[in-house]
């Protein structure tokens, strides 16, 4: 046996020597606590993790749950997650005691792709995330920016009906160019305009979500996380991801620094948000903005405007196909608000209550975090009758209280009339039944900014073009399996055959 296999085989025996030790003390030390929520049986070491083996991780959790109740316990490594499926439950968590359970979790995803967790998303709760996020409500996400910003998206959703336009009577991946067309409104309106070398950095951050989407080993036990990251090979990807796309947005910052008052020579009459972000920057506070922090919070304009709005979009064109009916009502309300007009912009978008109820119900069936974000309590604290180990995960299966049948009639069901008949139930964190951008203090601040970029595509999808399945498929045989990721997108992409109606 030569010296490396030697050394190889220690490393491996004196690894797996900590890693039993320290999670047989963690394991049993949640024994402590006798009024846990009920759970599934641990297992030394692993805890639950044998109990999510197979399908997809919010199906899972929600088949779990209709054994053990709407709040569950499961310990997957050291770790104690609190697995919360109910209205009731949410709104336990989100807003009777929010303030307990507003915290995130120290992950590797969000410590290297996000800089140390200083976006919004990710970011612990305390000051500086309060002075992030009121940045972002106050400067970035605005209704009179978000409107300034008009004009992007009107140019990129007609580049995207040109290109339709001209594949007639042909398949078209409708997928590719929707993810393309999201991204290119996300770039502009970030850094007023399309650098010929953004496209490495929407590869490197399209790849980095999906990794983010899985539990990493090394998050699941903390005592011997140093360890565990050496020997990870999605922190070495993660890092090599990070590297490349944290060139571009540098090279982008420096650019706009280089340029007098911070504007592009092509943009020269509006502000982009990296503008805003570095006036913040030059301004005396007391936690001014560096590079990094911009660079963070610009990756979540593009997860919220660019990602979750094009799953949503190609969503919604899916569960048409599916629903032929449906969208001739859509198509019949968009073409009867816009007439002969020939063209869709988004002066009257607001008279679509057709179409803006197949958003919801899309986000019902498909949220694009079918699992929020997840919250972490410092301090032990108790809900309802059961006691929450301190530093636990809060898992919020939003994917399985949008389809729970208690509060939904017909709740597998594509039926956007359920929304037009009770319109009053919005996407903004009041109703805990609805949870899609989640809710309570670390609520998507994004909703105003990601809405055009779900409504102005859609509507011209259905203005300009009829739409077809290729290869004699039937429209009930549409495959609508899902891949999951920090958002959830189909498996296979959407390709349609487009017949113009209305000329672009």
């Amino acid at each position: 046996m030569d010296l490396q296999n030697l050394i190889s085989i220690l490393t491996t025996f004196l690894f797996l020597f900590l890693l039993m030790k320290t999670a047989i003390k963690k394991f049993s030390s949640s024994k402590d606590i006798t009024n846990l929520p009920p759970g599934p049986r641990k297992l030394p070491i692993i805890g639950n993790m044998h109990n999510l083996v197979g399908s997809m991780p919010h199906e899972c959790l929600r088949n779990l749950a209709s054994k053990y109740g709407p709040l569950m316990h499961l310990k997957l490594g050291e770790v104690s997650h609190i697995i919360v499926t109910s209205p009731e439950m949410a709104h336990e968590i989100m807003k009777t005691q929010d303030l307990n359970f507003c915290d995130r979790p120290n992950l590797l995803f969000a410590r290297v792709m996000n800089y140390n967790g200083t976006d919004i998303a990710f970011a612990p709760y305390g000051e500086y995330w309060r002075i992030v996020r009121k940045i972002c409500t106050m400067e970035l996400l605005t209704a009179k920016r978000v409107q300034s910003f008009r004009h992007i998206r009107e140019a990129e959703v007609s580049e995207l009906v040109k290109a339709i336009s001209q594949s007639e009577g042909s398949i078209f991946n409708l997928s590719h160019k929707i993810l393309s067309m999201t991204y290119g409104i996300s770039a502009r309106i970030a850094f007023g305009k399309k650098y010929s070398y953004y496209d490495v950095f929407i590869s490197s951050f399209e790849e980095a979500l999906q990794i983010g989407g899985r539990n990493c080993i090394a998050d699941l036990y903390p005592s011997i996380r140093v360890v565990l990251e050496m020997m990870s090979r999605d922190k070495t990807k993660i890092e090599e991801l990070h590297l490349k796309s944290d060139k571009v947005l540098q090279d982008i910052i420096d650019d706009h620094k280089n340029k007098k008052g911070g504007k592009c020579e092509e943009e020269a009459d509006d502000e982009d948000l990296v503008d805003v972000l570095l006036k913040f920057q030059q301004k005396d506070s007391e936690y001014p903005l560096t590079d990094d922090n911009i660079k963070a919070v610009i990756q979540d304009m593009f997860a919220g405007g660019g990602e979750t709005s094009s799953a949503v979009v190609e969503w919604a064109m899916a569960e048409m196909i599916k629903k032929p009916k449906v969208m001739e009502a859509a198509q019949a309300e968009i073409r009867r608000v816009y007439g002969s007009k020939g063209y869709v912009d988004e002066s009257e978008l607001d008279q679509l209550t057709y179409l803006k109820s197949i958003i919801k119900e899309t986000l019902r069936l498909h949220p694009s975090l079918p699992l929020l974000v997840p919250r972490e309590n410092k301090e032990p604290c108790q809900i309802k009758e059961y006691q929450i180990p301190s530093n636990s995960r809060i898992i919020i299966n939003a994917w399985a209280i949008g389809r729970d049948p208690r509060y939904w009639v017909d709740a597998m069901e594509f039926k956007p009339e359920r929304f037009v008949d009770n319109y009053s139930i919005e996407n903004r964190g009041t109703n805990f039944e609805f949870i899609p951008f989640g809710g309570g203090r670390r609520m998507c601040p994004g909703i105003a900014f990601a809405t055009p970029n779900m409504e102005l595509p859609l509507a011209q999808l259905l203005y300009h073009f009829d739409w077809m399945l290729p290869n004699g498929i039937k429209n009930e045989e549409l495959d609508m399996t899902e891949l999951f990721g920090i958002t959830i997108r189909r498996r296979n992409d959407l390709c349609l055959i487009p017949i113009i109606h209305h000329q672009p």
